[in-house]
């Protein structure tokens, strides 16, 4: 058994505020049993493009030191959501989520496969124009469970996650900063269809509040491989925390075989094109 737990928090303060709020909600975890402990996409530092280009973070930033610090004294394994991250000759950020284990080593890096370019009500968003969209998908075995790592707008690409499960993922972590107005009819619908589809838990954290004019949809969740929500942080921050059983994914599995079922012989092999990282530390 594992007891997970997501964060939810809002990322608008001063870094040093959120830096605190976020090991006292992971404290606040590990005080109710937690082992593996996920935080939300870009939980550090949130809100408008030059913003967030100015919080980019080198490979040994603040931010990742404190979770690699909180891992390591708590003795868990802790997913950091995800971080603008700042590479070297490039005006562009990455949206980078390291995986640790109790030790504080990273033991998986995932940088975010698609970029929120859309439209919506006639407000334009253009995420590619800050960030640089990753190239692998990335396996981490945490805790003995194999968990794909996703951030946030990956979740509208079931592709992504049936690569994920045929590469051995049980789990699916999905870090974001769902907006109000997409997650009262999305949010939850998408994450139990991916749990579902694939005999999964899904980990899902969402940052609560708003920046700007930007109101965000909170209620985090925690979905097992039935597709069954088992936890809800509701509204406002907090933690929602749940008991994971592995052998669950291996009972839906038995009981719906999809991933046995499938056909590539006829519609192709759709998951088969990007490159796989079982870890990358």
């Amino acid at each position: 058994m594992i007891r997970a737990a997501c964060v939810q928090l809002n990322g608008g303060a001063p870094l040093d505020d959120v830096l605190a709020t976020a090991e006292r909600l992971v404290a606040r975890a590990v005080s109710l049993g937690a082992t593996l402990v996920v935080l939300p996409e870009k939980w550090n530092q949130i809100g408008p493009r030059e913003r967030m280009l100015n919080a980019g973070e080198g490979a040994d930033g603040p931010t990742t030191r404190a979770m690699s610090t909180w891992a390591r004294r708590h003795g868990i394994w802790l997913i950091g959501g995800s971080i603008s991250e700042r590479v070297e000759g490039d005006a562009r950020i990455r949206n980078l989520s390291l995986a640790f284990d109790p030790s504080g080593s990273i033991i998986a890096r995932y940088r975010k496969l698609h970029m929120f370019d859309v439209e919506l009500d006639g407000r334009e968003v253009r995420e590619s124009a800050s960030d640089r969209a990753g190239d692998e998908i990335v396996v981490a075995p945490v805790d003995g469970l194999p968990v794909g790592l996703t951030v946030c707008y990956d979740l509208r690409f079931p592709e992504l996650y049936r690569a994920l499960a045929l590469r051995g993922a049980h789990a699916f972590t999905v870090p974001a900063g769902f907006m109000l107005h997409t997650g009262r009819d999305h949010w939850e619908v998408l994450l139990r269809a991916r749990a579902i589809e694939n005999g999964a838990y899904v980990f899902a954290p969402n940052q609560h509040g708003s920046w700007d004019t930007n109101r965000m949809f909170g209620r985090s969740l925690i979905v097992d491989p039935w597709g069954v929500v088992i936890a809800n942080a509701g509204d406002g921050e907090g933690i929602c925390i749940a008991e994971v059983d592995p052998g669950r994914v291996t009972e839906a599995r038995r009981q719906l075989p999809v991933l046995a079922n499938r056909r590539p012989d006829v519609y192709g092999n759709l998951a088969a094109e990007p490159s796989i990282v079982t870890a990358r530390g």
